[in-house]
Parts: C-alpha cells; structure tokens; sequence
C-alpha cells in the first residue's frame, strides 16, 4: 500500500513542486495533498496543474485552536507530512499525532540560523552578514520548537567571498531540491 503524504507549503512551491514530480507514478508513495495558509500561495496552482488535492487552512485561529486540520488529514489519509516552506510552528495535536512522521527542510545548518522569523533570504542575509564560509541545508523531523528536531541530514555549500544573500540562496536552493525528494523517500522506506 502507498505511503500518502502532504506537503504544507506558504509559497511559491519550488521543493514541493520537485517533490510532487519525483513521486510521480512511484510505486510506493504518494503525494496526496497539499496544504497551505495562504489562498494565494503559488504552491496551489501547481497543485492544481499536477491534480493534486489542495487544503487551505482557514486562519491561524482555527489552526491553533480546533483540530480542523487533522481531520482533514485523516479524510485525505494521510500517513506523513514534509514541511516545504511552511512559515507556522506546527501545533502539539498534530506532532503527537505524527510523531517522527513530520519533516521539515531548513536553508541553513541548523542550529546556526534556525527559530522563529529565520526562513528564506533571512537567513541568507543573516549568513552573509556573519561572514560564513559554509552554508547549505538541513533536514529534520519536526517538534514543537522552531527547527529544533533531531536532524536527518546536513548538506554544505561553500560561501565565497563577495557572494551574496542571493548568490548563497541559489546555491542552497539547489541542494534542497536534490536532497529533500530523496531523503523522504528513504524516511517512508524505514517507517
């Protein structure tokens, strides 16, 4: 039977995209939903382009405060979640409820960089600002602290003199959409 997973996503949908397309017709995964927080996140027309099912949570309220979302999941049956790009912290009703079944993406070498507001060209900036020589990506599962679950994998890019936060984003970007696809077809492979 195929592993179902969701991605959330808040934007564009760059590593979902990759992803959705990497498990196109694989035998044992599927990706089943995609849910965002936004109405108009890019993510959802690629959804829509790719015929995959869309969720878009109703306010942050309901989010916190009601267990909407996890319904939704169980409709969708879901058996996993990857987090590509989604900017909320993910609430305790759903991290207990998929324990070490939630991972999360992070453009930075975690713990340098991670936590609440460091997402995307912030964290970039922030590493440019720093003078890092190396920056890349981490994968990891996710708890109830913003980028603090135990961590799966690491990959570096070298940060060149004279690069900037958008030269250090391509480069990262790159590595998140060779890695991402393939570390969570080796996380459903163990579970």
């Amino acid at each position: 039977m195929k592993k179902r997973i969701a991605i959330f996503a808040s934007g564009g949908g760059s590593n979902a995209k990759k992803i959705a397309e990497y498990f196109v017709g694989h035998a044992t995964v599927d990706v089943a939903l995609i849910v965002s927080n936004k109405a108009n996140a890019g993510v959802l027309d690629i959804a829509r382009d790719m015929g995959i099912e869309t969720y878009i949570i109703p306010s942050k309220k309901e989010y916190l405060e009601t267990e909407d979302l996890l319904r939704e999941l169980y409709i969708y049956q879901i058996d996993f979640i990857v987090l590509a790009g989604f900017l909320w912290l993910i609430p305790p009703y759903l991290t207990a409820e998929f324990d070490k079944r939630i991972i999360n993406i992070h453009p930075a070498l975690l713990p340098k960089y991670g936590g609440k507001g460091m997402h995307g060209m912030h964290v970039h900036q922030a590493v440019v600002a720093a003078g890092e020589k190396e920056s890349g990506i981490t994968i990891h599962y996710v708890d109830n602290v913003y980028d603090n679950g135990e961590h799966i994998l690491q990959a570096k890019v070298i940060v060149e003199p004279g690069d900037t936060p958008e030269i250090v984003q391509k480069k990262v970007l790159a590595l998140e959409h060779e890695y991402f696809p393939k570390v969570i077809e080796q996380v459903l492979r163990e579970q």
